[in-house]
């Protein structure tokens, strides 16, 4: 197997594109990038288990991809354990402290990272990965940091596309000089090929293999990220790095058919995300439809408008009386299908929609600009969520099933970078039911917010385990759907295009592979398409790993929309 110290991340092999289906092998790893999948392989290898492979993915993709996780960040976690025959949940998100005002240093406008200005947290990352390694690892803490460590002394080669989000993300993260420092230590970003690390950072990391993991909780670096936040005006104290804990959580478990889905239950929203999505679609009778027809579309673009809605009511059980048993009421999959299917138009309604949907309404696009060929608006989707997170899937020999995330996403003081270690902030608001990450301000409480770690079950056992970054919340069931409904192979279904919700106004953003008939169709249904790009990054990236249902062979994949990269031990 390749050693991962030798892999070149600007070589284009590595690039977006087409991915294999990695069949039979004895243990499996996929992430969205080679270093970090060779690295839990090498883990496996070596005799580690599926939790040792995550952690030490984890603490080397904050590493080599530091414009989509660091180690100040949130994990999430997802395990079945074979002996034990059960299933875990981990929530190590950012946290507010309880008795401090909203801290956002960095202004509106500053990038695509504060069109909302980001808040500062107490980082997630390191107390989320020690409660992991306390419970389930077999290798020593440093141990699992040595890979890090070498990455971040001797740098990895820069990609084209690690290049093109740096450019994405330029506004916010060298809005301070520690930023600039870091990004561009010779006044630029690094070019494609350059070898980018950070001296501080593998100093921080070295301390971190010595230390344990409190190292950056109460140690040292805590110390110094003090001191950084209160310099900014952000009073926290020692106290509020360990105020609110990691929670083990019962993960939520629900029956679709002859399967079962088990996700991130509150405060976490994905799970009741999925259900109140496949339950209405099953409602709706999707199993009939044909596949990315207009009818398709057009429930799955009201049913995750339905969710989004609905999910506003789903709040962290520590602070609100939530009960997931209401999203999961079969009852209420049939009320909300009924009200979809009532918005099915009886007459075609493309003059309408045509002239009155669209940018500004008014204007007759068919035929008056377009020639008669159909209009596709371009609009970015990236709009909906920030898409800088990483998404690992890993099952061992020994059987058991891990789905990770680690992310930038809810993490430190935005835009600043603390002895190597470059932090976003959270993107969460308090009291906004609307918004996908909310947040209340109490002792004890996590925030709302949407990662994707879910897994298939077939008699009680994994099957099958996905997860994504990038408007993770509608992209999700989707594939689901597609695994679920309508029977497609697991590589078939993350490569068909996705979709984020309907939007008000009565347009749809889909990836730009739907043909002109189905958009035409559309039309009749009062639904005006608009496209992002033929493969959209922002989209997502799935990482999967499976038991093929033919052969009962372990197999792994990775989407082809980023740099993802699926193996196995054979």
């Amino acid at each position: 197997m390749m050693d991962p110290r030798e892999i070149n991340l600007s070589d284009p092999k590595w690039l977006p594109g087409e991915k294999p289906v990695v069949k039979n092998v004895r243990a499996a790893a996929s992430s969205d990038n080679a270093v970090v999948t060779r690295t839990m392989l090498k883990v496996m290898q070596e005799g580690g288990n599926a939790v040792d492979a995550a952690i030490a993915g984890c603490m080397v993709q904050a590493a080599v991809e530091p414009f989509m996780t660091n180690h100040a960040g949130t994990v999430t976690f997802l395990s079945y354990h074979a002996k034990e025959e059960k299933y875990y949940q981990l929530d190590s998100t950012g946290t507010f402290p309880a008795d401090l005002p909203a801290h956002m240093p960095v202004p509106q406008g500053m990038g695509p990272y504060a069109g909302i200005p980001p808040r500062s947290v107490i980082p997630g990352f390191m107390p989320g990965l020690k409660a992991i390694h306390e419970k389930f690892a077999t290798m020593s803490w440093d141990a699992l940091c040595e890979e890090a460590i070498w990455w971040a002394e001797n740098g990895h080669h820069v990609s084209n596309f690690e290049y093109e989000v740096n450019l994405f993300g330029e506004d916010f993260v060298t809005f301070f000089p520690e930023g600039r420092a870091f990004y561009m230590p010779d006044g630029r970003f690094p070019r494609i090929g350059e070898r980018f690390g950070s001296e501080e950072m593998a100093a921080t990391l070295k301390k971190v293999a010595e230390e344990g993991p409190d190292h950056m909780i109460t140690g040292e670096w805590a110390d110094e990220f003090i001191k950084k936040a209160n310099e900014l005006g952000w009073m926290i104290t020692k106290e509020h790095m360990t105020e609110t804990p990691a929670r083990w959580i019962e993960p939520i478990r629900f029956a679709v058919g002859e399967y079962e889905i088990v996700s991130l239950a509150p405060p976490q929203q994905q799970g009741v995300f999925i259900a109140l999505v496949l339950g209405i679609l099953e409602k709706v009778g999707i199993r009939d439809v044909q596949p990315y027809s207009a009818e398709h579309i057009f429930y799955m673009g009201h049913a995750l408008k339905m969710a989004q809605y609905m999910c506003g009511y789903c709040q962290d059980p520590h602070v609100m009386q939530t009960s997931s048993n209401s999203y999961l009421d079969e009852r209420l999959h049939a009320s909300l299908a009924s009200l979809i299917k009532g918005m099915k138009p009886q007459v075609d309604l493309t003059s309408h929609t045509v002239f009155t949907t669209g940018f500004g309404g008014g204007s007759p696009f068919v035929d008056s600009m377009t020639g008669g060929k159909m209009p596709t608006p371009r609009q970015n989707s990236h709009h909906d969520q920030p898409s800088g997170s990483c998404e690992l899937s890993i099952v061992d020999s020994e059987g058991n099933w891990v789905q990770m995330m680690n992310t930038l996403q809810s993490g430190g003081i935005p835009g600043q970078v603390v002895k190597g270690i470059p932090m976003v902030g959270s993107h969460a608001l308090p009291n906004v039911q609307g918004s996908p990450m909310q947040y209340y301000q109490i002792k004890g409480a996590r925030m709302r917010s949407v990662m994707g770690n879910t897994m298939v079950l077939k008699n009680g056992k994994p099957i099958l385990q996905l997860g994504s970054p990038g408007n993770v919340h509608v992209t999700v069931p989707q594939v689901l759907c597609n695994l679920l409904f309508f029977g497609m192979e697991p590589y078939e279904a993350i490569r068909a295009p996705r979709m984020l919700a309907l939007q008000e106004g009565g347009s749809l953003l889909i990836e730009d592979r739907i043909p002109e008939d189905v958009q035409m169709d559309l039309l009749s249904l009062g639904i005006r398409m608009k496209v992002s790009g033929v493969w959209d990054y922002h989209m997502g990236s799935f990482q999967i790993c499976y038991l093929d249902q033919k052969t009962n062979e372990l197999c792994t994949i990775a989407d082809p929309r980023r740099c993802g990269v699926a193996d196995g031990v054979r």
